[in-house]
């Protein structure tokens, strides 16, 4: 196997929130990412999947030092970027670029699409002339379905397909390694979905694009992944290949999730079992001891309130973060289940 392009080991992305009271309020911490590893070859995606408020958009943007860590290793192509400071990352930023999840806030309203598309080009190769960036702008419109005929307008001119259609020839008009797409389609109607997601497809072919690319909607990322993370509560609970993850989940929250997606098929809609979780999302201000997914699994034992699970091997090369793959109690458990 080669050598990773992005190698993060224990990240951390922690912050500080003020308590309540008037008078001298304790702060108290956030653990919006608290010890997510992963590597990610050359031209491979990685799908992130969690609910809302799991760290995901955090953990993209901590990649991109958008966010600094707290603690953790972030390295591009064997080199830690952790004390690379301000010139490493301006350096690291000409290969990894990224495409947010609203089209439009995303784009600067007081500049046209030539501007927009050319910025990263006048920023990191200065030395282009005029002619050249208007040039590789063009060129770059066209890859992404859009015309020439677009260049001077502004983004509250266009759709939000468009828009993002223009996040994306932005991202892309450095040549990068890699792209981290932070739920680049769940602001726009399926059927814009289906075509931003083609062009994104396409595009990693034909540049040898490496993706993370984080959503809610399961589907699309069974679709467009060959390894899949999936989180809760800023911690990784399951980390398998794309067919494994889908066909046999070992985590309990995995299988809650994919349990909830609808079938195309209505017998087989009406024959699935559901697995519902029970209570609500604990806070991130006062995750449970132990594993943090223990107050809602239906299978928490002794051990899941004392100890945190580490990802542990369930069958090559899937991980799941649970103790029912430790350990005989747990295999016991895991058998009767």
């Amino acid at each position: 196997m080669t050598a990773p392009l992005l190698s993060v080991r224990d990240l951390h992305v922690h912050f500080k929130v003020r308590g309540e009271g008037l008078l001298f309020p304790a702060h108290r911490t956030l653990k919006a990412v608290n010890g997510v590893s992963f590597d990610l070859q050359p031209g491979e995606t990685l799908g992130i999947v969690g609910e809302s408020g799991c760290g995901k958009s955090t953990l993209a943007r901590a990649l991109l030092n958008l966010i600094p860590a707290t603690s953790g290793q972030i390295a591009w192509l064997g080199q830690d970027m952790r004390g690379a400071g301000a010139e490493g990352w301006q350096q690291v930023r000409r290969h990894v670029q990224m495409v947010f999840q609203d089209p439009l806030a995303s784009l600067n309203p007081r500049m046209n699409i030539a501007q927009i598309i050319g910025e990263p080009l006048r920023t990191h190769q200065p030395q282009l002339a005029g002619a050249e960036v208007l040039r590789r702008v063009k060129e770059m419109l066209v890859k992404v379905g859009l015309s020439e005929a677009h260049l001077y307008r502004y983004p509250h001119e266009f759709s939000g397909g468009q828009c993002q259609r223009i996040g994306i020839a932005r991202a892309l008009i450095l040549k990068p390694r890699l792209i981290v797409c932070d739920e680049p389609v769940s602001a726009l109607d399926v059927s814009i979905q289906a075509q931003v997601i083609n062009l994104l497809q396409d595009l990693q072919q034909e540049m040898q694009l490496a993706l993370i690319f984080i959503a809610h909607d399961l589907a699309v990322v069974k679709h467009v992944s060959q390894r899949i993370l999936v989180m809760y509560l800023g911690r990784t609970m399951e980390l398998a290949p794309k067919q494994a993850l889908y066909a046999d989940p070992k985590h309990p929250y995995t299988r809650a999730l994919l349990s909830a997606v609808p079938l195309a098929d209505p017998r087989r809609e009406r024959a699935k079992s559901i697995e519902l979780l029970s209570g609500d999302l604990p806070s991130p201000l006062d995750p449970p001891s132990g594993c943090v997914f223990r107050t809602r699994c239906p299978h928490a034992f002794a051990r899941c309130p004392v100890e945190v699970p580490p990802l542990l091997a369930t069958g090559s090369p899937s991980q799941a973060a649970c103790w029912l793959y430790a350990g005989t109690e747990g295999a016991a458990l895991r058998h009767a289940g």
